[in-house]
């Protein structure tokens, strides 16, 4: 009895599997119904608009990038220039500063050096401000000095510092107060 049971399931396995391989070569030879192609057809379009879309933006932010980084390597060039013309500028001004300005040479050298400063402005280089408080983002102490002023004020300008836009090329060297002459005169 085991022996009939056990075929006639592989009968009925065998016959359900026909039915459904049958169904299957029916579905093939009609195809997918026009909704279904429609549906499938929207999907592609929904998906390739998808990655337009994407495509679009990834290279609008990689030009946004690279125009970012040209301008970054413009000013470090710049700034590389502007470090090695420093030193010529200071010797430069001290030069000016020990002529007495009495020639009409030595007026045309002030005029050189002016029209000089105008065109480092102009490519954005300009010296640091040293009056005040010392700040030591853009000043360096090469000196305390007792004085009448408030600690931290700076007395007298060593070497001029200079910025490119917001790189900082050197900083100001400064002679700084400690304060000490204001301290005695409060304790009294």
């Amino acid at each position: 009895m085991a022996e009939e049971k056990k075929e006639k399931e592989d009968n009925d396995n065998k016959e359900e599997s026909t039915l459904i391989t049958e169904e299957k070569q029916e579905i093939k030879k009609e195809g997918p119904s026009k909704k279904d192609k429609e549906e499938i057809k929207e999907k592609k379009e929904d998906d390739l608009k998808d990655r337009l879309l994407r495509l679009a933006a990834e290279f609008d932010n990689y030009k946004k990038r690279t125009s970012k980084d040209i301008e970054n390597a413009k000013n470090l060039g710049k700034a590389e220039f502007a470090s090695r013309i420093l030193p010529i500028l200071d010797e430069f001004e001290l030069a000016i500063e020990s002529m007495k300005m009495d020639n009409e040479g030595e007026k045309g050298i002030a005029m050189v050096f002016s029209n000089f400063l105008e065109i480092l402005k102009k490519e954005g280089i300009r010296s640091i401000d040293t009056t005040g408080k010392f700040d030591p983002y853009k000043h360096e102490i090469m000196l305390s000095k007792n004085s009448e002023k408030e600690e931290g004020t700076i007395i007298q300008v060593v070497r001029k510092g200079y910025m490119l836009n917001n790189i900082m090329l050197r900083p100001a060297s400064v002679i700084v107060s400690n304060g000490e002459i204001q301290k005695k005169g409060e304790q009294i």
